[in-house]
């Protein structure tokens, strides 16, 4: 489609897409507790989350969690929410066709919601890792 047309979708927005598709995959189980998480896409990790990241473990990650905050005594930095990040290049630099993607990123959301959670992956998603062979959990 030509950027023009109103059915147009950058590849950015069609990535958005999986994300919040594979959000709404875990709500009808999980909603009171994804409403306490919020969702990010970023390109690719920045250069102060790679050096406190251990490259050598698995490669370049593929997401991360930045944890809220409750303190409301500081106005300059108020209370947030926990946030999932997904890095766009890596995941699409992982995945071979758009099916992929989607399970990938899916994969993604599980792992890092189950590691806010406390729980297995298997827990947030029983069917985790029944077929699909991503499992780039922090054991992988």
């Amino acid at each position: 489609m030509p950027p023009t047309v109103p059915l147009y979708r950058s590849r950015a927005q069609q990535f958005d897409d999986l994300v919040l598709e594979a959000v709404a995959r875990l709500e009808p189980r999980w909603e009171s507790e994804l409403s306490d998480v919020e969702f990010a896409v970023q390109e690719v990790p920045d250069a102060e989350f790679l050096a406190d990241t251990d490259m050598e473990a698995g490669g370049v990650p593929l997401a991360r969690i930045v944890r809220g905050s409750n303190d409301t005594s500081d106005p300059a930095h108020p209370a947030s929410g926990t946030r999932i990040v997904l890095f766009r290049r890596p995941l699409l630099a992982r995945a071979e066709d758009e099916e992929e993607l989607s399970e990938l990123v899916f994969d993604v959301v599980v792992e890092e919601f189950a590691e806010i959670l406390g729980v297995d992956p298997e827990t947030v998603d029983p069917g985790y890792g029944d077929s699909d062979g991503f499992g780039f959990g922090p054991d992988d």
